[in-house]
C-alpha cells in the first residue's frame, strides 16, 4: 500500500519511519527540495498550486494524508479527485482559521479564550474594551510557533499593533490565566475506533514548544477524562480520521481549548520511545483501516526540542537513556532541528535527566 503525504518535513519523515514496519510505502509532495523526508520514498518537488504536479502525486495512491494544516484547500480538493484524503477537508479548513476554530469549539459547548473578530483598528479598540488589556492580536491564518502575533498592552498600542499585522484577517484574544499548558493526542480510525494518549505537560518559550513531560504523577485522572471528552466531541463533529491534537490551558478547575492541530504533533514525539504505539504509527493505522495500537506508556516520558543551532551532541549522548533525533535541517533562529527523548521508571529521575540535557540546549 502506497500512502501520499502532503509535506515532507520532519513529521513526514517520522510517519514514514513508523510506516515501513507496517508494510507501507510513501510518496511525498513538498515545495522544499531539501525536505527531511525526501529520501524515504518517492518525492515530488513542486509548488502546492501546481495542478499537474498534484495530479502526478495523487494518481495511484491508496490514500493521502498531511503533515501540516496550512495548505491551500484548493490543493487538497485537487488531490481528492484521485485519492481519499484524511483527516478530511473540514478538519483542515477549521484549523486554518483561528476565528472559525473558536466558533467550532463554542458550538460544541467547549470553553476557549474570549475572542473578537478584528477587521479594523476600531474593531481592535472595541475588543480591548470588552476583553480588557493586555490582549493578543493574532492573524487568523498561518500563525504558528508564536508567529503572526502582537501583544497589545493598552489602548495606546491599538493602532500600532493593527498596522503591524494589517492587511490580514485578524482575531483578538483575551488573556487566560492558567497554571499549565497541556495537549492531548487523540486518534480516530476509519471505523470510528478511538484512542487517547496521556496528557502532555508542555513548556513554551517565545511561542515555541521547548519541553514536554508525560507522567501519571503530573496529571489527575479527572483532568485526563475532561480532556478526552473535549477531544471526542471534536473527533465526532469533524468525522475525523487520524491523529488530532488539542492544545489546552489548565485553569485549575477546568480546561480551556487554545487550538487544535489536525496532524501528528511536536508534543507527541516522546511516544516513539515512550508508548506501546507511537502517534505516528497510530495515525497510519487509523487512516489505513488497521486496528489502533495501545497508547499505554513504558514509564515517565520527556521530550526536549533542539532549536536554533546544533548543541554539543557528544555531551548529550553521554546522558544515560537519551535518545537523539536529528532532522537534517540547516540551523537558523526559531527552527526545530531535532529532539531528545527520555523514558524513566521514576518521575524524579526523568526530571533530573531532562534538566541535565537542558543545560546543553539553546532556547
Amino acid at each position: 500500500m502506497k500512502i501520499g503525504i502532503l509535506g515532507a518535513g520532519q513529521l513526514g519523515r517520522m510517519l514514514a519511519l513508523a510506516g515501513y514496519p507496517l508494510g507501507l510505502e510513501f510518496r511525498f509532495f513538498d515545495a522544499n527540495k531539501v525536505s527531511p523526508a525526501r529520501s524515504l520514498g518517492e518525492f515530488i518537488n513542486a509548488d502546492f498550486n501546481d495542478a499537474a504536479a498534484l495530479k502526478k502525486f495523487s494518481t495511484g495512491l491508496a490514500l493521502v494524508t498531511t503533515e501540516f494544516e496550512n495548505i491551500d484547500i484548493s490543493a487538497v480538493k485537487k488531490v481528492e479527485e484521485d485519492a481519499v484524503f484524511y483527516p478530511g477537508t473540514k478538519a483542515v479548513s477549521v484549523s486554518q482559521d483561528r476565528l472559525i476554530e473558536k466558533e467550532f469549539f463554542g458550538a460544541l459547548g467547549v470553553k476557549t479564550a474570549p475572542f473578537a473578530k478584528v477587521d479594523s483598528a476600531a474593531d481592535l479598540a472595541a475588543a480591548g474594551k470588552r476583553l480588557g488589556y493586555p490582549l493578543l492580536l493574532k492573524t487568523r491564518r498561518l500563525g504558528y510557533d508564536g508567529k503572526g502575533q502582537a501583544l497589545v498592552k493598552s489602548e495606546t498600542e491599538v493602532q500600532s499593533a493593527f498596522e503591524a499585522l494589517g492587511g490580514q484577517d485578524l482575531i483578538a484574544e483575551g488573556f487566560v490565566t492558567f497554571g499549565r499548558e497541556l495537549s492531548l493526542i487523540a486518534v480516530r480510525s476509519v471505523s470510528g475506533e478511538t484512542a487517547f494518549y496521556p496528557l502532555n505537560v508542555n513548556t513554551h518559550i517565545k511561542g515555541i514548544l521547548s519541553k514536554t513531560l508525560v507522567s501519571t504523577e503530573l496529571v489527575t485522572s479527572d483532568l485526563q477524562k475532561k480532556a478526552e471528552a473535549i477531544a471526542l466531541k471534536a473527533l465526532v463533529a469533524l468525522n475525523y480520521v487520524g491523529v488530532l491534537v488539542i492544545e489546552l490551558f489548565d485553569i485549575e478547575i477546568d480546561l480551556v481549548v487554545n487550538e487544535m492541530a489536525p496532524r501528528v504533533h511536536n508534543s507527541g514525539h516522546w511516544s516513539i520511545e515512550g508508548a506501546n504505539t507511537s502517534q505516528f504509527e497510530n495515525h497510519l493505522r487509523a487512516v489505513c483501516s488497521m486496528p489502533l495500537g495501545s497508547t499505554a506508556t513504558y514509564g515517565h516520558c520527556g521530550m526536549l526540542n533542539i532549536l536554533h543551532t546544533m548543541p554539543d551532541m557528544t555531551a548529550l549522548r553521554k546522558i544515560p537513556g537519551a535518545k537523539l533525533h536529528w532532522y537534517g535541517k540547516e540551523p537558523r533562529p526559531g527552527r526545530k532541528l531535532g529532539h531528545i527523548t527520555f523514558v524513566e521508571s521514576k518521575v524524579t529521575c526523568l526530571k533530573e535527566k531532562v534538566a541535565q540535557a537542558e543545560t546543553f540546549l539553546l532556547f
